[in-house]
Parts: structure tokens; sequence; C-alpha cells
């Protein structure tokens, strides 16, 4: 067992650490939707100073879910989409088989019925 103040220790956790908050889900989408933001282009589009959107940033690089290049004096910003995968691949595929599968099942017997 794990003491509490290493409740973070495991990749994994930290993802789902950097996750749990909006405005860190709000910086990776912005990411998403253009890749290789400075931190002044990412502050446009957030009601926050620039030191929390630096803290916020610093979390996601931490959780492997940001990676930075500089490019001459600018540090640009980039979505690194690998440690979502890993949590669909691992945890929400198995739960998505079922619900296809169930779905499969219910359009069958929906169709079932109209052909009597």
């Amino acid at each position: 067992m794990q003491p509490f103040g290493c409740i973070y220790s495991q990749p994994v956790d930290k993802v789902f650490k950097a996750l749990a908050d909006s405005s860190r889900r709000k910086l990776l989408d912005q990411l998403h939707a253009n890749n290789g933001r400075t931190l002044s282009e990412l502050c446009e589009h957030l009601d926050m100073s620039r030191q929390a959107v630096t803290k916020h940033l610093a979390l996601l690089e931490a959780a492997n879910l940001v990676a930075t290049v500089w490019r001459g004096r600018e540090k640009l910003h980039y979505l690194n989409p690998v440690p979502l995968q890993e949590i669909y691949d691992r945890w929400i595929i198995k739960y998505e088989h079922h619900r296809l599968r169930a779905l499969s099942e219910l359009k069958q017997r929906l169709e079932g019925g109209k052909d009597k």
C-alpha cells in the first residue's frame, strides 16, 4: 500500500490528475485544435494569469500530455496524445465492446419485430 503522499507515483495517475482540471482540459483542446502554440497564444483564450497557465502546462508536461520544443526564443507546446490512447486501450475499449454488442442485439430485435 502506498503512503498518502505518494498517491500519484504511477504515470497513468499523473494523466488522470492532469485531466481532472477543466482548465488543463481546455489547454489540451486548444493544442488539439492548433498544435505548437506559445504560452502567449494559449493565454489569449483563457481567463487566467500567465503564471497559472504556466503551472497547468508544467503539470501537463509531467503527465507527458504536453511536449515542448524551443524554436529560437519561442517555446512551443505540443499535444502528446499517446497517454490518452493508452488509457483508451487499457480501460475504455473493453467496455465499448459490450456496449456495441448490446446495440447490435437491440437493432436485430427491433428489425426482427418489423418483419412480423
